[in-house]
């Protein structure tokens, strides 16, 4: 299969006209993203095949990784974020895409001002990301956009990538999710499994995953339906819904398994460049600018322990532990009700 994805994306596909589906369609982007994304090339532009955008937050400076990158996209949309004292590596199987990005590098150092190239791609499969030279534990953010569903290993490339980031670093990604397992004889069609479909995992199944290979709290940032646009594969799919959704997911060892309440709160300085007025975290977390925001332990520690620490006023410790977070998808499973019998013993 991996094969066929290669041929896919290197000999079948021209540019994004050609696909067949709108599963790797990108959506509207952000008006600060939009001059950026002006001054790509047309060529990069037009072989783009992404599903969503992994541009996060406070990127100054940065070290990214881009896996499967493509024609460069979202690599020089990136370096232009991180600016000179950062950098972005792109990785990808394919050498018909590498050597458009490759070939245009030169005017997008031009473009976005830099006296030298931020920028580094690599040939090679994100299954074997350990076989390249990547330096452990040494990028602060690493992103992905609609390519996880076409790995034959995802949980390899999940377990590479918490060995990639450094401590309080996030895998920030957009994907294509099912509401249900992908029957195996539709994942075996070369089509439907380019067309970023039939590799797609089940919701549930990529977070028991994702906790498996370290990264204890996933966290949704938006997602949407996809409508295919296409009734032959639509009749194919049946009743199978499939979804482009963003996760962040940060490396940090001992993240609680639910949200845990400790009375810590912060309160979000509004000094992230791009968005003054307030930050959004995740789907269930918008945190305006100034106002004391009661958070769960999670919350507080991806806050305080990464690049976006200094962002952010920390109210409270870990001294006191008040129970499960209010709201938070989890409550006490037990009646609170006090029964009206005036004695005697349970047992």
């Amino acid at each position: 299969m991996r094969d066929d994805v290669q041929d896919y994306y290197g000999k079948r596909l021209s540019g994004s006209g050609d696909l067949q589906t709108n599963a790797c369609c990108d959506q509207t982007p952000p008006d600060y993203l939009k001059p950026l994304l002006a001054r790509l090339h047309d060529e990069v532009i037009s072989r783009y095949y992404g599903c969503g955008l992994v541009a996060p937050a406070a990127l100054r400076g940065a070290r990214i990784l881009d896996l499967g990158c493509g024609s460069g996209r979202d690599v020089y949309l990136l370096s232009a974020l991180v600016g000179e004292q950062g950098s972005v590596v792109g990785v990808d199987m394919t050498g018909e895409q590498l050597e458009v990005a490759r070939r245009h590098q030169d005017f997008h150092r031009d473009q976005f001002g830099h006296g030298h190239s931020n920028v580094a791609f690599f040939e090679g499969y994100i299954e074997e990301l350990d076989r390249l030279d990547l330096q452990p534990g040494s990028f602060d953010v690493v992103v992905s956009n609609c390519v996880i569903n076409l790995s034959t290993d995802k949980a390899k490339v999940i377990s590479d990538v918490k060995h990639l980031l450094k401590p309080g670093g996030e895998f920030y990604f957009s994907d294509v999710y099912a509401d249900r397992r992908v029957p195996q004889s539709l994942t075996q069609d070369p089509v439907l499994y380019g067309e970023c479909l039939s590799g797609a995992l089940y919701w549930n199944d990529f977070l028991t995953l994702s906790k498996q290979c370290g990264f204890a709290d996933p966290r949704l940032v938006e997602s949407r339906r996809l409508t295919i646009d296409n009734p032959a594969i639509e009749a194919r799919l049946g009743d199978i819904r499939f979804y482009s959704a963003t996760y962040r997911l940060f490396n940090l060892d001992g993240l609680e398994p639910a949200c845990e309440d400790y009375g810590q709160a912060v309160i979000y300085k509004g000094t992230v460049e791009e968005h003054p007025h307030g930050f959004m975290l995740d789907g269930h977390h918008y945190l305006p600018t100034g106002k004391v925001f009661p958070v769960c332990s999670n919350t507080w520690r991806m806050l305080a322990e990464s690049r976006f620490h200094s962002h952010f006023d920390y109210i409270g410790d870990f001294s006191t532990h008040y129970g499960i977070f209010q709201g938070c998808g989890t409550s006490l499973p037990f009646e609170d009700t006090q029964s009206s019998s005036s004695g005697g013993s349970c047992c």
